[in-house]
């Protein structure tokens, strides 16, 4: 249902989805039965999620498959509060935590509709993806793909490539905000600056936090760019093949030494990055 008088769009009726989700057996590549389970596992945890949090997934959902288009107006507050079951309070949050994550734009009187896509670039420091998840008061979730001693070659990312024949672990994990897919990881870490990492599982714990806690580091460059989603990322992140991904390639160092190269993997249309800055001696170029 669509707000009454405001929108040319064709009426589109709202189904909200059930609370338990299937996203345990879609997102693992077929065949992988390890990774099956342990996604199934971490979407499991968010069976009891609060309401707000279903709400927001079921309208990101429409917004994410298309079926609401950008400019799309949404349904009246009070008529997903009937659908839900809940209180306009419950509804406000879900639908603010959207305008935070940039996929509706509210307006007094107006009511809500889809954000048109928008881009911003920036210079900046990125920020944990678990308190990036949480800023935007969403449940974060996390996943351990595959997990790989082996040596380095030229196709690798950033400063391995050239350093053939160094040993690293190959880390591959899921981030999760509200129990969707948010980002992709792929990250190798050198042991020769890292040795503990060799005997550490990364079940329960990010390898960038895990990282930060245990080895210094005294540089970093970042590489940001765009990407269509191969087949692996579409069925990981749940898009369609070839849509659009923000891709962010990061390195550290200490003393000349490569510590961890990863590479971040987002739907472009849920992440932007901003910044901000001040000009240096009072000059704008």
């Amino acid at each position: 249902m669509l707000m009454r008088g405001t929108s040319c769009c064709a009426v589109k009726k709202f189904t909200p989805t059930k609370p338990d989700t299937q996203s345990a057996d879609a997102a693992p590549p077929k065949g992988n039965r390890r990774n099956r389970h342990r996604l199934r596992a971490a979407v499991s945890k968010e069976k009891k999620r609060p309401l707000h949090e279903i709400i927001l997934r079921d309208i990101e959902s429409h917004i994410l498959s298309g079926d609401w288009p950008p400019g799309q107006a949404l349904p009246f507050e009070t008529e997903l509060a009937e659908t839900y079951n809940c209180s306009r309070m419950t509804v406000s949050k879900a639908l603010n935590q959207l305008v935070q994550a940039g996929l509706i734009e509210r307006r007094r009187r107006a009511g809500s509709r889809v954000a048109q896509p928008r881009a911003q670039s920036a210079v900046l420091a990125i920020p944990e993806i678990e308190n990036e998840v949480r800023s935007m008061g969403m449940s974060y979730g996390y996943v351990l793909l595959s997990r790989a001693r082996r040596k380095t070659r030229k196709a690798d990312i950033c400063c391995f490539a050239a350093s053939p024949r160094m040993t690293v672990l190959e880390l591959d994990c899921l981030h999760l905000a509200g129990g969707l897919p948010f980002c992709l990881e792929n990250r190798l870490i050198n042991l020769a600056a890292a040795p503990l990492a060799a005997s550490e599982s990364f079940e329960s714990v990010a390898p960038g936090p895990w990282l930060l806690e245990q080895v210094p580091w005294s540089n970093a460059r970042h590489k940001i760019r765009a990407a269509a989603a191969d087949a692996r990322t579409a069925l990981l992140l749940q898009i369609d093949e070839g849509a659009p991904c923000l891709v962010i390639e990061r390195e550290t160092s200490s003393g000349g030494s490569c510590i961890t190269s990863v590479r971040l993997t987002y739907p472009g249309v849920r992440h932007e990055l901003t910044a901000s800055f001040t000009p240096t001696d009072n000059k704008v170029s």
